[in-house]
């Protein structure tokens, strides 16, 4: 399992990464990975939702700099921004299960255990994907697979500006809030650092192996054309 940085990115140019790496892993060219990346400001919204929760519009969005981008993973609409945590799985089910429900079921574990490395209680909401802290959302999960390779993933608030959740309804409800690690424990916290812990409880849920150490991490620049991993 290889753990691939790609830094801060755009999220159209981190799709187009993700489907050029989901063409090496269907073509048997690369191994199973997480893309990890912190996008700039924008609102995606999935196959289920509609522009109906989005809340803010023209000025509203241009002024903040947030882009808008309709998507082809499941689920409605989120937020993803600065200081948070967006995990991208590229995976061949065929080595796992070939179960999707069970498949998010596993990301919810691997947050509940990547929080718990940081003292804080995440849970299930039953009816609802995603992982919640005392009711409020902390990650949004959102993916799709074709052939039984996965794309898209999980966004994790770690150092999340809340205010720009202002502007949906995020994932479509109403009636509850979202928060973030650093809202909970009350200082920021090293991306990277969570990374690290979120990649740990991903190895130990799916069963994989790591990579060895000096292997196990790869920086991508976002722009240059993509290449199976080594």
């Amino acid at each position: 399992m290889l753990v691939v940085n790609a830094g801060r990115t755009s999220y159209m140019e981190c799709w187009a990464l993700q489907q050029s790496l989901l063409e090496y892993r269907l073509a048997g060219e690369s191994p199973d990975l997480l893309l990890m990346t912190e996008h700039d400001h924008v609102y995606t919204i999935g196959t289920a939702g509609g522009e109906d929760h989005l809340l803010w519009q023209g000025d509203d969005l241009k002024n903040r700099g947030i882009t808008v981008v309709r998507t082809d993973r499941g689920g409605d609409i989120t937020y993803h921004g600065p200081g948070q945590l967006v995990v991208y799985p590229i995976l061949d089910l065929h080595g796992y299960y070939l179960d999707l429900h069970r498949y998010l079921r596993d990301l919810e574990e691997t947050v509940l255990r990547t929080l718990r490395r940081f003292g804080i209680r995440g849970e299930r909401v039953p009816g609802y994907t995603g992982v919640w802290v005392a009711g409020e959302k902390i990650c949004a999960i959102g993916v799709r697979s074709r052939r039984w390779v996965t794309m898209h993933g999980l966004a994790l608030n770690v150092n999340t500006d809340l205010e720009f959740y202002r502007g949906i309804i995020p994932c479509g409800i109403f009636e509850r809030g979202v928060t973030s690690m650093r809202e909970i424990l009350g200082h920021p916290l090293s991306l990277g650092e969570v990374g690290a812990c979120l990649a740990e409880a991903f190895e130990g849920v799916f069963g994989v192996v790591p990579a060895p150490a000096g292997d196990r991490e790869v920086n991508v620049s976002i722009g240059e054309e993509a290449c199976p991993c080594p």
